[in-house]
């Protein structure tokens, strides 16, 4: 009689020792993204931050055709052949006693909804912009995804060994622009030519660019006469005056302000003399937050549960061509995670096994004995998980905030070998499983239409279709330039409006309802004939944002 509320008060001593480890545990992950516009150094930076974290050997080992260099998260060919980054990948690294999870994005602007998705699962971001050009539009877009999230951003002025643009400037820049409080956490000394390091307000040191990165010499301020030793006069002089300018003209580090996303610490080097790189890494170590509590649909969820959650942000398939895999990227954000687990999957109620969960470097992985609270770990499924997704122990609840946005180009595939078709199509729907592309099929039963956000996704489409599924394929326009998916209460409305308008209405990928428009005066015009209707622009993975306007 006795055996049910011993086994009961045995799983809740079980769970509450699970609590307190995944509290213990999470306080020692920084997970963040590095955001920047094109060209402003991103892929340097996260070579010499791998660097300094000892998951890579040297710096520059993996090197594409030529001297173009990348780092080891640029597998697809394309991104080898182009030189840029398409994909999201994962890297985790640890340094004093921290365990830092780095998610690298696509810099491209075509793939911002990919990064969209991937800062969803992150706690912290690096902002890089170059000394020379300041914030570029790019860097702005990402800003305000940043913003939106109420993510606190770390920014680096990287390429400070070049001739670039006044500090001052540049932080009066992100200031006004950005409408961020902005707090130098050290101070240029000399730049270009004449750079000789960087004065390190927030723990007092000389950090000197030497042939291996920083030299840290520490000072006890500005009137250590070590200075005098090591800096020539006329910098020195700048020096002192500017740092003191700054000092007063600048609030000192605020942590809430931080975390509230209203301030960001400024960090200044060169990724490509990996110079003020440890500086910034310890920067995150000291300033970046823990995984914090999340918002889901039932409640807010706190990374010391004894229960595991967690939410899939991203799915990448063929990442080992040899065996078609599809592996989805799960963000813990409580409990444990354990190899041979059986997690619910909200969405369906089915049970999906975790019998062998990834961690990553990039294209190499291992199998991972157990993850924890901000630890982004790689399931391997056969088109069960979706972006977006939550998995619980049995929890009925649901992650927001994993968005699709409203394509910008609408294209019809057109195949070279109609013989090809089942191969097309299995191609496109597992791509859009990933969230390469939008995938639409015409409630007319025309051809699908496949969606992008910019049309360099297109040429990543039509390349990964060629290189992985043997399909040569390419997309022509459609008469649309529109889309929205649309909802109702008013079930008689939404017949009508689907009565009149079958030709323009297609279902999305999760079966929701789309309607294609010819222009935006079209788009217009429907609102204001179906004012019942709901017409939006972004659609969560469980529900529909605000609407346009």
């Amino acid at each position: 009689m006795d055996q049910q509320p011993e086994t009961n008060t045995r799983a809740g001593l079980a769970q509450d020792a699970v609590a307190r480890d995944a509290a213990q545990q999470s306080a020692r992950r920084r997970t963040f993204a590095i955001i920047a516009h094109p060209d402003a150094g991103k892929t340097t930076l996260t070579e010499k931050l791998l660097l300094k974290g000892g998951a890579i050997q040297l710096a520059g080992a993996v090197r594409a055709k030529g001297n173009a260099r990348r780092t080891r998260s640029d597998w697809m060919k394309i991104e080898q052949d182009r030189g840029i980054s398409v994909a999201t990948s994962v890297m985790t690294f640890e340094r004093d006693n921290l365990i830092f999870n780095l998610l690298d994005t696509p810099g491209h602007e075509d793939f911002s909804e990919d990064t969209y998705r991937t800062l969803t699962a992150v706690d912290a971001a690096v902002m890089v912009l170059d000394g020379a050009k300041g914030i570029e539009a790019q860097t702005l877009k990402l800003f305000e995804v940043c913003r939106l999230r109420d993510i606190p951003i770390v920014t680096f002025i990287n390429k400070m060994d070049r001739e670039g643009r006044d500090p001052m400037d540049l932080l009066d820049e992100i200031e006004k622009t950005l409408a961020l409080d902005v707090t130098p956490a050290a101070w240029p000394i000399g730049q270009g030519r004449d750079l000789l390091g960087v004065y390190d307000i927030v723990n007092p040191a000389l950090r000197l660019l030497g042939e291996e990165g920083d030299e840290v010499i520490p000072v006890s301020g500005l009137d250590d006469p070590i200075l005098d030793a090591r800096i020539p006069a006329p910098l020195l002089a700048e020096l002192r005056e500017q740092v003191g300018l700054v000092t007063m003209g600048y609030p000192e580090f605020d942590m809430d302000a931080f975390l509230q996303g209203t301030m960001t610490p400024v960090f200044f080097g060169s990724a490509l003399r990996d110079f003020g790189v440890g500086q910034l890494l310890d920067g995150l170590g000291r300033m970046a937050p823990p995984p914090r509590a999340r918002a889901a649909d039932t409640r807010d969820v706190v990374p010391g549960e004894g229960r595991l959650s967690g939410f899939v942000f991203k799915v990448q398939a063929n990442m080992d061509p040899n065996h078609r895999d599809r592996v989805a990227f799960l963000r813990i954000c409580s409990g444990r995670l354990e190899k041979g687990m059986r997690l619910t999957q909200t969405r369906t109620g089915k049970q999906v096994p975790v019998n062998a969960p990834l961690f990553f470097f990039a294209k190499d992985r291992q199998v991972a004995e157990e993850a924890w609270p901000g630890d982004v770990v790689g399931i391997a499924n056969h088109g069960t998980l979706r972006i977006g997704d939550t998995l619980t122990e049995g929890e009925a609840l649901n992650f927001r905030g994993v968005p699709s946005f409203a394509p910008e180009h609408l294209r019809r595939a057109r195949l070279e070998d109609p013989m090809l078709a089942k191969k097309l199509k299995k191609a496109l729907e597992q791509l859009a499983d990933e969230g390469v592309v939008q995938l639409f099929r015409p409630l007319d039963g025309s051809p699908p239409v496949v969606g992008v956000v910019g049309l360099l996704q297109l040429d990543v489409l039509a390349s990964r279709i060629k290189v992985e599924y043997g399909v040569p394929v390419s997309f022509e326009a459609t008469h649309w330039d529109q889309l929205r998916w649309f909802a109702s209460d008013d079930k008689d409305a939404v017949e009508r409006f689907t009565r009149q308008h079958k030709a323009d209405l297609a279902e999305d990928h999760d079966g929701e309802m789309v309607a294609f428009f010819t222009s935006d005066w079209r788009r217009r015009r429907a609102e204001e004939e179906f004012p019942a209707l709901t017409f939006h622009a972004v659609r969560e993975q469980h529900g529909l944002a605000k609407p346009d306007g």
